[in-house]
């Protein structure tokens, strides 16, 4: 079973994507052939300033490494490494309805959040399908908030495959409902375009500040809480122990729950879970020569999978003449 998923350099990594999508793929390492890759085409959607790109993408490869990705078990690649891609692209727009991708939420809540809108953004679930097509992936990993992009995906195959012929995989989405959508600091989905994220690579100092910007009601500590539209309860139980977070349900339903002391014990937990990564990432961003080479011999892998799928595609499309 191919499993595939990407991750954006567009701003620090933070635990919302360490929980919906990092901590998934790294775990599909011992059972799936995995495929990993920095969408630094998709990025460009958002940041055009040449060095915050470049340093995005070693950056983001980096922290994926500290955290657990191994690139001898399984593809690790940058994107825009692989041309084949942006030629897929190209040919599934021709056939994507426009109806379809008028009716996708997403380019419409980032336009919102002041993203400049653009062509690149409007198709953005065009090329997020090349991306999982072209791998001819089985799963695909994804937070709520991606589905919709997933069924595109979907749809997209199942409209060439109809046009063309039988050529794609239709992919799946895996969603782990406990973690689907993270809150951040002020409640939204944490997301680097909503600037309220928790970055997993803050300095302590840093970190603090973040933990203790999390919105919160003006509830008396000694009243009963609902812990289940607290999005700082929502944020403590992917870190707190589970004897600890059974205490701390208590206390906000039965009276009791302190805010201020919940989020300074958050910083803790959240601190000594990164301890390990942290030290890893340290040694990775003092070797970027070490990590270009992993990721040309990642993108060499990701070619020889991608030119057979899309050899496919030229001779059904009557690209080959």
């Amino acid at each position: 079973m191919k499993v595939l998923s990407g991750i954006q350099p567009s701003g620090q990594l933070h635990i919302g994507n360490y929980f919906g999508m990092m901590q998934p793929m790294i775990r599909n390492m011992e059972r799936s052939e995995l495929y990993v890759f920095i969408v630094n085409l998709h990025a460009m959607t958002s940041v055009h300033n040449k060095q915050r790109l470049a340093d995005g993408t070693l950056e983001a490869a980096a922290d994926f490494m500290a955290l657990g990705l191994d690139p001898d078990r399984c593809i690790f690649w940058v994107q825009g490494d692989v041309p084949e891609v942006t030629e897929l692209t190209w040919v599934l727009s021709t056939i994507a309805p426009l109806g379809l991708m008028e009716r996708c939420h997403s380019y419409k809540d980032k336009v919102s959040k002041g993203i400049m809108p653009s062509l690149g953004l409007f198709s953005y679930p065009v090329l997020m399908a090349a991306d999982i097509l072209l791998y001819q992936a089985n799963v695909v990993p994804v937070g709520k908030d991606q589905k919709q992009h997933l069924e595109v995906a979907r749809d997209i195959a199942i409209k060439f495959n109809h046009t063309f012929g039988e050529t794609f995989v239709v992919p799946e989405p895996a969603i782990e409902e406990k973690v689907a959508t993270v809150p951040g600091v002020d409640g939204q989905k944490m997301s680097k375009s909503y600037g309220n994220t928790i970055s997993i690579f803050l300095d302590e100092k840093e970190l603090k500040k973040r933990v203790m910007s999390i919105t919160t009601d003006a509830t008396p500590v000694e009243d009963p809480k609902n812990p289940d539209t607290c999005n700082l309860f929502q944020i403590f139980k992917l870190f707190a122990p589970e004897d600890r977070l059974a205490e701390v349900h208590s206390l906000y339903v039965d009276g009791g729950a302190a805010y201020g002391y919940i989020k300074q014990e958050l910083v803790g937990y959240i601190w000594d879970y990164f301890q390990g990564a942290r030290e890893r990432r340290d040694q990775l961003v003092r070797d970027p020569a070490y990590l270009k080479e992993i990721l040309a011999k990642g993108a060499e892998k990701a070619r020889e999978k991608a030119v057979v799928t899309l050899d496919m595609v030229r001779d059904r499309a009557g690209l080959k003449y």
